[in-house]
């Protein structure tokens, strides 16, 4: 399962690299590359790719429904024993498979890979050892530290996953919560080669907390704990001031400690808005009942019938001006 949005640059070596690696593992595999609503020239190679090789095939979603979504629509689509997730941009790499289906072969449900150290800044490196430690902190399901989306899940993990009903979709979260015998094999993150990452830091953080939300009551609890806290501050401060009132009958009183107690108590009460928008925001979401994501058509498909109403292949004419 690839998914691919503006990886122009990468198809042809993804399926280059990962078609060599298949040759020595089994003849009996597919290689389905979700483009998620790519706005280059995705499409042309992606149409050269399918049509050179019927091992491919090509899910064109209508628009960009997110990374998570992409896969999701990947592993609804996938047929076989197991499946195996890459990301498009080849960081990850298609030559440590043969080692993943061994330890499958071995009897592990879940094979995912473990980034003990990736090619990038320091900054990346510093808040990606950080988010994956505190996460699985908070996290009330113990997913491993260092585990992206790279990984191989057995078919009766990917039956579980592809029935969680969830719009908000958290790969990794959810493959751990599935339980299963899983390992970790460790390897080193590559840089990427070509095109540039669509993630800005703020689609970086809203990931984080799309996570999060999805598989910790952590920040919920702390807004108890925040009430605690306020409550014995507010305690400590009316005993203070009668004291004082006493023993100083005559000082001035002024309006600077009044204005940092209201400051202080609005920035408690924000955050907790803040935290439970947060939870609501994800729970409105999953009320609509929308669909993960909408297919437009299918190169070389394997599985006729599995969306009724997708095209196989482009089939209408160019609208005339």
């Amino acid at each position: 399962m690839v998914p691919c949005f503006n990886e122009a640059g990468n198809i042809r070596n993804m399926h280059a690299r990962v078609t060599t690696v298949m040759a020595d593992v089994t003849p009996r595999y597919e290689i389905v590359f979700v483009d998620n609503g790519s706005t280059d020239n995705s499409a042309e190679i992606f149409a050269e790719v399918a049509g050179s090789d019927s091992h491919v095939s090509v899910i064109s979603m209508a628009r960009n429904f997110g990374s998570q979504n992409a896969y999701s629509c990947g592993l609804d689509y996938a047929s076989g024993d197991c499946a195996i997730l890459l990301d498009g941009d080849i960081q990850d790499p298609p030559e440590l498979i043969p080692d993943m289906v061994q330890r499958w072969l071995e009897g592990y449900e879940v094979v995912y890979g473990e980034r003990i150290d990736r090619k990038a800044s320091l900054f990346v490196r510093l808040t990606a050892k950080v988010f994956y430690r505190t996460f699985r902190r908070l996290s009330y399901v113990d997913i491993p530290v260092d585990a992206g989306d790279f990984s191989l899940i057995d078919r009766r993990v990917l039956d579980i996953m592809n029935a969680m009903p969830e719009r908000n979709r958290f790969i990794r979260g959810l493959r751990a919560w599935a339980g299963f015998r899983q390992v970790g094999l460790p390897y080193v993150r590559d840089p990427r080669v070509q095109g540039k990452s669509s993630n800005s830091i703020t689609d970086l953080f809203r990931w984080a907390t799309t996570g999060l939300v999805s598989f910790s009551y952590a920040p919920l609890e702390w807004i108890s704990g925040l009430s605690v806290v306020v409550m014995i501050l507010a305690a400590l401060a009316a005993v203070v001031y009668t004291a004082l009132y006493f023993i100083f009958p005559n000082n001035p009183r002024g309006y600077q400690t009044l204005l940092l107690a209201v400051l202080f108590l609005g920035a408690i009460q924000m955050l907790c808005f803040s935290i439970i928008g947060s939870y609501l925001a994800k729970m409105f979401e999953e009320i609509k009942g929308r669909p993960k994501y909408v297919v437009d058509r299918i190169r070389n498909n394997h599985r006729p019938g599995l969306w009724d109403g997708v095209d196989v292949e482009p089939t209408h004419a160019p609208r005339e001006a």
